[in-house]
């Protein structure tokens, strides 16, 4: 546990020192090296699971008045995932100045950094609505770095973060008042399938679909993703809408009944296709290509939200894997995605997906991260976005009366092939090429590559860590 807590306190004194001291010199290394240490603490503590759930009563009181921290599977493999793509991201942002907006950016990421170290660790629902609260006021604080034509959509982002928090912390009231208690493991224990429990588990289930721009709550992410700094835009996309996702895996999975999962299982499922469909109609109709990227996000955390809902109603202990899977896979591509978008539009000089015309001849490392990173958020083999799909596929092939389900995910992967093909299309467009305004940084675009043959190299440790995900359920 010594191990998750440096994870932890790492950054957050990395990004308080940072705010305080207020150095001349921008703290993008104090920031790679607050990175690099979460992913040694995270490294260790893969060895540390070996032993089992570890947990901690912060002040040493009893269970039911400490605050407890819990280090499971899947926490310590989230804490190694954000570490990771804080790091890339922090390479990335010191490349290319304008990538990070301003100074400012380093101390809030440290800040982003550990409040998502504080959210995988918590098991106590208030201490999540803390680790939320932090985790939202610094995706908004980073959105508006942009500048001015971001402080609209920093505004909507941060008052409908606060809608969802409201929401969320009236279900958490609720359960306060029906059981006493908010600890996760005593909430598990002791949770009833009444109807006060099925409108606590309601309301905080809105409040973090609202937070995590879930379908049909999803209005406020695609411009705030699309207006922020490029470095900003990948955390936000890749890490940030994950925590509420986290939390409500949380709700579901642990504290609620079996039979209120499972009735709330099918209208999971059939937001999650309709996210599919929606988002990925607006992202093939987006005339924007941080935009198209955006909608995507939307997109693709439709196959979570399936996931889930088929995870509740299924009972297929499975599908926390896939679930999981998706998130990894997910990530992973659109950092990969964001940062070649990042490149393709300031070397081009143009935001508009007709704009990067000539890519292939001037950007191509660029376009090839975006076109790889693509390919996993199609499906094809044998990325991590393959072996997530094949996982949610087995039980729906397994019972003909699921086609349904498994039509929607089709859909799902072939309005994604046709968003992915639009952008090569057009950087393979020969055409008067678009010539480059500024010189491109080679290192900066193999860097933006890097995560996407990362959610490709998923397939080569596809079996530890179907092996580590798969005792999720159990």
């Amino acid at each position: 546990m010594n191990a998750a807590l440096a994870g932890l306190l790492l950054p957050l004194a990395a990004g308080l020192g940072l705010l305080l001291l207020r150095p001349r010199r921008p703290g993008r290394w104090v920031v790679a090296v607050a990175a690099l240490g979460v992913l040694a603490a995270a490294l260790a503590l893969q060895q540390a699971m070996a032993q089992g759930d570890q947990q901690l009563l912060v002040g040493g009181w009893a269970e039911g008045l400490a605050i407890r921290l819990r280090l499971t599977p899947l926490a310590a493999l989230l804490l190694l995932f954000s570490a990771t793509l804080q790091l890339l991201v922090a390479l990335y942002a010191s490349r290319i100045a304008h990538a990070a907006g301003n100074p400012d950016y380093w101390p809030l990421s440290c800040l982003l950094q550990a409040a998502l170290a504080a959210l995988w660790l918590s098991a106590d629902l208030f201490n999540l609505y803390v680790t939320l609260e932090l985790l939202a006021l610094c995706a908004v604080a980073l959105v508006a770095l942009a500048g001015r034509r971001a402080w609209r959509p920093a505004l909507n982002y941060l008052l409908l973060s606060l809608a969802g928090s409201l929401a969320y912390l009236l279900g958490v009231a609720l359960l306060y008042g029906r059981y006493g208690t908010l600890d996760i493991p005593l909430l598990a224990a002791a949770a009833e399938p009444d109807r006060a429990t099925a409108m606590a588990l309601l309301l905080a289930s809105l409040g973090l679909m609202l937070k995590a721009a879930l379908w049909p709550l999803h209005l406020w992410l695609p411009p705030a993703h699309a207006a922020a700094p490029t470095a900003v835009s990948a955390l936000l996309s890749a890490l940030v809408v994950k925590g509420p996702l986290y939390i409500l895996w949380l709700l579901w999975s642990e504290i609620a009944p079996p039979a209120l999962g499972q009735a709330a299982g099918p209208p999971f499922a059939l937001a999650g296709v309709l996210a599919l469909a929606a988002g990925g109609w607006s992202a093939l109709r987006a005339p924007l290509l941080k935009s198209l990227v955006a909608f995507s996000t939307v997109a693709q955390l439709g196959y979570a939200l399936l996931a889930l809902g088929l995870l509740l109603h299924l009972q297929e202990p499975r599908l926390h894997a896939a679930l999981w899977l998706f998130v990894l896979a997910h990530g992973l591509a659109k950092v990969s995605m964001f940062l070649a978008a990042g490149e393709l539009k300031s070397i081009l000089g143009s935001r508009r997906v007709k704009g990067i015309k000539g890519a292939s001849q001037n950007l191509p490392v660029a376009l090839t991260a975006f076109a790889v990173a693509g390919g996993s958020l199609i499906g094809l083999p044998p990325s991590g976005g393959f072996l997530a799909k094949w996982l949610l596929l087995q039980p729906l092939l397994a019972e003909p009366r699921h086609w349904p389900w498994a039509l929607g995910i089709l859909l799902g992967t072939l309005l994604s092939a046709a968003y992915v093909f639009r952008v090569v299309a057009h950087g393979f467009d020969r055409a008067r090429p678009n010539p480059p305004s500024i010189r491109p940084d080679r290192l900066a675009q193999w860097l933006a590559l890097l995560p996407a043959l990362l959610v490709w190299g998923l397939a080569l440790i596809s079996e530890p860590l179907l092996l580590w995900l798969g005792g999720l359920g159990r």
